[in-house]
Protein backbone atom coordinates (compact mmCIF):
# COMPACT_ATOMS: atom_id res chain seq x y z
CA UNK A 1 0.00 0.00 0.00
CA UNK A 2 3.01 2.13 0.56
CA UNK A 3 4.43 1.17 -2.70
CA UNK A 4 1.37 2.57 -4.33
CA UNK A 5 1.31 5.66 -2.75
CA UNK A 6 4.83 6.40 -3.37
CA UNK A 7 4.16 5.75 -6.98
CA UNK A 8 0.76 8.45 -7.72
CA UNK A 9 3.19 11.11 -5.65
CA UNK A 10 5.65 10.40 -8.29
CA UNK A 11 3.21 10.39 -10.66
CA UNK A 12 1.35 13.59 -9.53
CA UNK A 13 4.29 15.79 -8.89
CA UNK A 14 4.21 19.31 -10.00
CA UNK A 15 6.11 20.38 -12.51
CA UNK A 16 9.62 21.76 -11.59
CA UNK A 17 9.59 25.59 -11.06
CA UNK A 18 11.42 27.15 -13.80
CA UNK A 19 12.00 30.95 -14.61
CA UNK A 20 10.64 32.43 -17.92
CA UNK A 21 13.38 32.50 -20.04
CA UNK A 22 14.19 29.00 -18.74
CA UNK A 23 10.82 28.23 -20.15
CA UNK A 24 11.40 29.95 -23.23
CA UNK A 25 14.69 28.09 -24.09
CA UNK A 26 13.04 24.71 -23.88
CA UNK A 27 10.08 25.56 -25.65
CA UNK A 28 12.69 26.57 -28.51
CA UNK A 29 14.57 22.75 -28.12
CA UNK A 30 14.37 20.25 -24.94
CA UNK A 31 17.27 18.28 -24.95
CA UNK A 32 15.42 15.26 -23.40
CA UNK A 33 12.49 14.86 -25.81
CA UNK A 34 14.09 16.33 -28.96
CA UNK A 35 11.04 18.44 -29.35
CA UNK A 36 11.39 22.09 -31.54
CA UNK A 37 8.64 24.59 -29.93
CA UNK A 38 6.72 21.71 -28.77
CA UNK A 39 7.25 18.96 -31.65
CA UNK A 40 9.05 16.14 -32.10
CA UNK A 41 10.53 15.99 -35.93
CA UNK A 42 8.15 13.21 -37.05
CA UNK A 43 5.01 15.30 -35.55
CA UNK A 44 6.36 18.17 -37.85
CA UNK A 45 7.11 16.49 -40.68
CA UNK A 46 3.18 15.06 -40.69
CA UNK A 47 1.93 18.59 -40.18
CA UNK A 48 3.73 19.86 -43.00
CA UNK A 49 2.63 16.70 -45.26
CA UNK A 50 -0.71 17.43 -44.30
CA UNK A 51 -0.95 21.55 -45.42
CA UNK A 52 1.28 21.13 -48.34
CA UNK A 53 -1.64 17.82 -49.82
CA UNK A 54 -4.32 20.17 -48.04
CA UNK A 55 -2.88 23.43 -50.36
CA UNK A 56 -2.04 21.72 -53.22
CA UNK A 57 -5.67 20.65 -53.76
CA UNK A 58 -6.84 23.78 -52.91
CA UNK A 59 -4.84 25.59 -55.29
CA UNK A 60 -5.68 22.98 -57.53
CA UNK A 61 -9.21 23.24 -57.29
CA UNK A 62 -9.22 26.92 -57.92
CA UNK A 63 -6.70 27.00 -60.81
CA UNK A 64 -9.28 24.25 -62.58
CA UNK A 65 -12.33 26.49 -61.38
CA UNK A 66 -10.55 29.50 -63.13
CA UNK A 67 -9.60 27.43 -66.40
CA UNK A 68 -13.47 26.43 -66.74
CA UNK A 69 -14.41 30.55 -66.16
CA UNK A 70 -11.87 31.41 -68.59
CA UNK A 71 -13.35 29.51 -71.14
CA UNK A 72 -16.89 31.41 -71.30
CA UNK A 73 -14.22 34.67 -72.14
CA UNK A 74 -13.20 36.80 -75.13
CA UNK A 75 -9.99 38.25 -74.89
CA UNK A 76 -11.45 41.13 -77.39
CA UNK A 77 -15.40 40.52 -77.06
CA UNK A 78 -17.28 41.34 -73.91
CA UNK A 79 -19.83 38.86 -72.61
CA UNK A 80 -22.25 41.68 -72.07
CA UNK A 81 -22.81 44.29 -74.14
CA UNK A 82 -24.94 47.66 -75.19
CA UNK A 83 -28.33 46.95 -72.72
CA UNK A 84 -27.03 44.07 -71.16
CA UNK A 85 -23.71 45.45 -69.85
CA UNK A 86 -22.99 48.05 -66.75
CA UNK A 87 -22.07 51.03 -69.18
CA UNK A 88 -25.55 50.58 -71.34
CA UNK A 89 -25.68 51.88 -75.00
CA UNK A 90 -25.75 55.57 -74.09
CA UNK A 91 -21.68 56.91 -74.81
CA UNK A 92 -20.62 60.04 -72.07
CA UNK A 93 -18.79 62.55 -73.18
CA UNK A 94 -15.37 63.51 -71.71
CA UNK A 95 -13.02 66.55 -72.05
CA UNK A 96 -9.09 67.13 -72.10
CA UNK A 97 -7.09 68.69 -70.74
CA UNK A 98 -8.41 67.89 -67.04
CA UNK A 99 -6.82 69.15 -63.76
CA UNK A 100 -4.39 67.51 -62.28
CA UNK A 101 -5.35 64.79 -59.37
CA UNK A 102 -4.69 67.02 -56.97
CA UNK A 103 -7.98 68.72 -57.48
CA UNK A 104 -9.15 65.50 -59.34
CA UNK A 105 -12.97 66.83 -58.41
CA UNK A 106 -12.63 70.16 -60.29
CA UNK A 107 -13.58 70.86 -64.07
CA UNK A 108 -11.74 74.14 -64.53
CA UNK A 109 -9.13 75.30 -66.59
CA UNK A 110 -7.51 78.04 -65.60
CA UNK A 111 -4.42 79.48 -66.48
CA UNK A 112 -2.58 82.83 -67.24
CA UNK A 113 -2.03 83.47 -70.88
CA UNK A 114 0.84 85.71 -70.40
CA UNK A 115 2.28 82.93 -68.01
CA UNK A 116 4.58 80.91 -70.04
CA UNK A 117 4.99 78.43 -67.07
CA UNK A 118 1.10 78.07 -66.97
CA UNK A 119 0.60 77.82 -71.06
CA UNK A 120 3.14 75.19 -70.90
CA UNK A 121 1.83 72.86 -68.03
CA UNK A 122 -1.40 72.71 -69.69
CA UNK A 123 0.07 72.32 -73.54
CA UNK A 124 1.89 68.96 -71.50
CA UNK A 125 -1.32 67.67 -69.96
CA UNK A 126 -2.40 67.13 -74.03
CA UNK A 127 0.85 66.61 -75.37
CA UNK A 128 0.45 63.33 -72.97
CA UNK A 129 -2.77 62.77 -74.11
CA UNK A 130 -2.30 63.20 -77.73
CA UNK A 131 1.13 60.81 -77.47
CA UNK A 132 -0.96 57.85 -77.86
CA UNK A 133 -2.42 59.06 -80.96
CA UNK A 134 1.37 60.35 -82.82
CA UNK A 135 2.39 56.69 -82.16
CA UNK A 136 2.64 55.70 -86.07
CA UNK A 137 4.82 52.52 -86.29
CA UNK A 138 5.36 48.85 -84.39
CA UNK A 139 8.81 49.13 -83.60
CA UNK A 140 10.37 50.11 -80.07
CA UNK A 141 8.48 52.71 -77.90
CA UNK A 142 5.62 52.72 -80.73
CA UNK A 143 2.11 52.00 -80.13
CA UNK A 144 0.90 47.94 -80.70
CA UNK A 145 -1.25 48.04 -83.50
CA UNK A 146 0.00 51.60 -84.57
CA UNK A 147 0.96 49.85 -87.87
CA UNK A 148 -3.20 49.05 -88.88
CA UNK A 149 -4.03 52.83 -88.86
CA UNK A 150 -5.21 54.30 -92.22
CA UNK A 151 -6.23 57.56 -93.25
CA UNK A 152 -10.24 57.50 -93.88
CA UNK A 153 -12.86 59.86 -94.59
CA UNK A 154 -16.19 60.44 -95.57
CA UNK A 155 -16.03 59.29 -99.02
CA UNK A 156 -13.61 56.44 -98.36
CA UNK A 157 -13.96 52.95 -98.77
CA UNK A 158 -14.53 50.91 -95.38
CA UNK A 159 -11.82 49.53 -93.85
CA UNK A 160 -10.07 46.08 -93.85
CA UNK A 161 -11.04 43.34 -91.74
CA UNK A 162 -7.57 44.66 -89.40
CA UNK A 163 -7.24 47.98 -90.10
CA UNK A 164 -8.75 50.96 -88.25
CA UNK A 165 -8.99 54.92 -88.75
CA UNK A 166 -6.49 57.66 -88.07
CA UNK A 167 -6.98 60.55 -86.42
CA UNK A 168 -4.50 62.96 -87.73
CA UNK A 169 -4.15 65.01 -84.34
CA UNK A 170 -0.94 66.88 -85.77
CA UNK A 171 -3.32 68.36 -88.46
CA UNK A 172 -6.09 70.05 -86.16
CA UNK A 173 -4.31 73.58 -86.77
CA UNK A 174 -4.38 75.70 -84.52
CA UNK A 175 -4.96 72.87 -82.31
CA UNK A 176 -1.87 71.84 -82.22
CA UNK A 177 1.34 71.08 -79.74
CA UNK A 178 3.60 73.41 -82.54
CA UNK A 179 1.07 76.25 -81.39
CA UNK A 180 0.83 74.87 -77.57
CA UNK A 181 -3.13 74.43 -78.70
CA UNK A 182 -3.08 78.30 -78.94
CA UNK A 183 -3.43 78.50 -75.20
CA UNK A 184 -1.16 81.25 -75.79
CA UNK A 185 -2.95 83.09 -78.00
CA UNK A 186 -5.86 83.58 -75.50
CA UNK A 187 -8.06 80.80 -77.08
CA UNK A 188 -7.35 77.64 -75.84
CA UNK A 189 -7.95 74.32 -77.44
CA UNK A 190 -10.32 71.31 -75.92
CA UNK A 191 -10.63 68.04 -77.06
CA UNK A 192 -14.05 66.38 -77.04
CA UNK A 193 -13.85 62.53 -77.29
CA UNK A 194 -16.69 59.87 -76.88
CA UNK A 195 -16.40 57.27 -74.39
CA UNK A 196 -16.18 53.49 -76.20
CA UNK A 197 -18.73 51.52 -76.36
CA UNK A 198 -18.06 47.83 -77.81
CA UNK A 199 -20.47 47.24 -81.22
CA UNK A 200 -21.95 50.78 -80.66
CA UNK A 201 -23.46 52.06 -84.09
CA UNK A 202 -24.17 55.70 -84.47
CA UNK A 203 -27.68 56.54 -85.79
CA UNK A 204 -26.89 60.04 -87.15
CA UNK A 205 -29.06 63.25 -87.53
CA UNK A 206 -28.17 63.27 -91.56
CA UNK A 207 -31.08 65.13 -92.62
CA UNK A 208 -32.59 67.99 -91.64
CA UNK A 209 -35.93 66.00 -90.52
CA UNK A 210 -36.92 64.71 -86.97
CA UNK A 211 -33.95 67.59 -85.23
CA UNK A 212 -34.43 67.95 -81.49
CA UNK A 213 -36.34 71.04 -80.46
CA UNK A 214 -33.04 72.16 -78.29
CA UNK A 215 -30.41 71.43 -80.66
CA UNK A 216 -28.64 74.79 -81.45
CA UNK A 217 -29.50 76.58 -84.10
CA UNK A 218 -26.19 77.01 -85.84
CA UNK A 219 -25.93 73.35 -85.72
CA UNK A 220 -29.29 72.67 -87.60
CA UNK A 221 -27.98 75.53 -90.15
CA UNK A 222 -24.74 73.26 -90.53
CA UNK A 223 -26.65 70.01 -90.97
CA UNK A 224 -28.72 71.71 -93.60
CA UNK A 225 -25.56 72.54 -95.66
CA UNK A 226 -24.70 68.79 -95.26
CA UNK A 227 -27.88 67.22 -95.68
CA UNK A 228 -27.55 63.63 -97.88
CA UNK A 229 -23.91 64.26 -98.68
CA UNK A 230 -21.59 61.43 -96.81
CA UNK A 231 -20.37 63.87 -94.20
CA UNK A 232 -23.54 64.45 -92.69
CA UNK A 233 -23.19 60.94 -91.10
CA UNK A 234 -21.92 62.48 -88.18
CA UNK A 235 -22.22 62.23 -84.38
CA UNK A 236 -22.74 66.02 -83.91
CA UNK A 237 -20.89 67.86 -81.05
CA UNK A 238 -22.29 71.71 -79.66
CA UNK A 239 -20.83 73.71 -76.91
CA UNK A 240 -22.61 76.58 -75.41
CA UNK A 241 -22.45 78.56 -72.16
CA UNK A 242 -24.37 77.36 -69.78
CA UNK A 243 -26.23 80.51 -68.24
CA UNK A 244 -26.99 83.68 -70.37
CA UNK A 245 -23.71 85.28 -68.85
CA UNK A 246 -21.56 82.39 -69.94
CA UNK A 247 -23.45 82.67 -73.65
CA UNK A 248 -22.07 86.46 -74.20
CA UNK A 249 -18.58 85.84 -72.43
CA UNK A 250 -17.95 82.34 -74.21
CA UNK A 251 -16.88 84.12 -77.35
CA UNK A 252 -16.78 82.32 -81.02
CA UNK A 253 -16.14 78.76 -81.39
CA UNK A 254 -14.81 76.56 -83.99
CA UNK A 255 -14.36 72.65 -84.39
CA UNK A 256 -11.45 71.03 -85.77
CA UNK A 257 -11.29 69.39 -87.75
CA UNK A 258 -14.96 68.58 -88.25
CA UNK A 259 -17.71 69.00 -86.33
CA UNK A 260 -18.46 66.09 -84.58
CA UNK A 261 -17.12 61.92 -84.70
CA UNK A 262 -18.01 60.51 -88.12
CA UNK A 263 -19.59 57.33 -88.42
CA UNK A 264 -16.54 55.59 -90.35
CA UNK A 265 -15.00 55.32 -87.12
CA UNK A 266 -17.88 53.15 -85.25
CA UNK A 267 -18.27 50.45 -84.50
CA UNK A 268 -15.88 49.98 -81.90
CA UNK A 269 -14.78 46.05 -81.71
CA UNK A 270 -11.24 46.01 -80.00
CA UNK A 271 -9.04 46.15 -83.09
CA UNK A 272 -5.47 46.51 -82.56
CA UNK A 273 -4.50 49.93 -82.68
CA UNK A 274 -7.96 51.48 -82.66
CA UNK A 275 -8.02 55.38 -81.31
CA UNK A 276 -11.19 56.68 -80.08
CA UNK A 277 -12.18 60.07 -82.51
CA UNK A 278 -11.62 63.66 -81.03
CA UNK A 279 -12.99 66.77 -82.55
CA UNK A 280 -10.73 69.94 -81.13
CA UNK A 281 -12.99 72.62 -79.67
CA UNK A 282 -10.91 76.34 -80.36
CA UNK A 283 -12.54 78.66 -78.05
CA UNK A 284 -11.43 81.82 -80.53
CA UNK A 285 -11.57 84.95 -78.16
CA UNK A 286 -13.07 83.73 -74.73
CA UNK A 287 -13.38 86.90 -72.21
CA UNK A 288 -10.71 86.93 -69.70
CA UNK A 289 -10.66 87.42 -66.24
CA UNK A 290 -14.23 85.31 -66.22
CA UNK A 291 -14.91 82.22 -65.27
CA UNK A 292 -16.95 80.70 -67.97
CA UNK A 293 -19.47 77.07 -67.57
CA UNK A 294 -19.42 75.70 -70.94
CA UNK A 295 -21.54 72.37 -71.79
CA UNK A 296 -20.68 70.50 -74.83
CA UNK A 297 -23.18 67.46 -76.25
CA UNK A 298 -23.22 65.15 -78.84
CA UNK A 299 -25.82 64.58 -81.05
CA UNK A 300 -27.22 61.49 -82.38
CA UNK A 301 -30.24 59.37 -82.27
CA UNK A 302 -29.59 57.20 -80.30
CA UNK A 303 -27.28 59.28 -77.57
CA UNK A 304 -29.92 60.25 -74.84
CA UNK A 305 -29.18 63.80 -73.13
CA UNK A 306 -29.75 64.54 -69.73
CA UNK A 307 -28.09 67.26 -68.21
CA UNK A 308 -28.08 66.36 -64.55
CA UNK A 309 -26.80 62.95 -64.80
CA UNK A 310 -24.58 64.25 -67.30
CA UNK A 311 -25.51 61.60 -70.63
CA UNK A 312 -24.56 62.21 -73.63
CA UNK A 313 -22.61 65.57 -72.93
CA UNK A 314 -19.92 66.81 -70.72
CA UNK A 315 -19.70 70.00 -68.24
CA UNK A 316 -16.10 72.23 -67.59
CA UNK A 317 -15.57 76.09 -66.66
CA UNK A 318 -12.64 78.12 -68.11
CA UNK A 319 -10.68 80.61 -67.12
CA UNK A 320 -8.16 82.86 -68.73
CA UNK A 321 -6.38 85.26 -67.26
CA UNK A 322 -3.78 87.71 -68.41
CA UNK A 323 -3.24 89.72 -65.34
Amino acid sequence: MADKTKVTEQYYAPPPDLGKWESFRIFLYNSETGQVLGRTGSSWAKILLFYVIFYSILVGFFAGMLAIFYQTLDAKTPKWQMDSSLIGNNPGLGFRPMPDSATVESTLIYYKANDKGSVLRWAQVIDDFLDEYRKKGSGSGEASGAENRVPCSPTSAPVGEHQVCDVPVDDFNPCTSAKQYNFEEGGPCVFLKLNKIFNWTPRAYNTTEGLPDNMPEDLKQHIKLVSGKPEANTVWVSCEGENPADVENIGPIQYIPRRGFPNFYYPFTNKEGYLSPLVAVLFEKPRTGVLINIECKAWAKNIQYDRYERRGSVHFELMVDRS
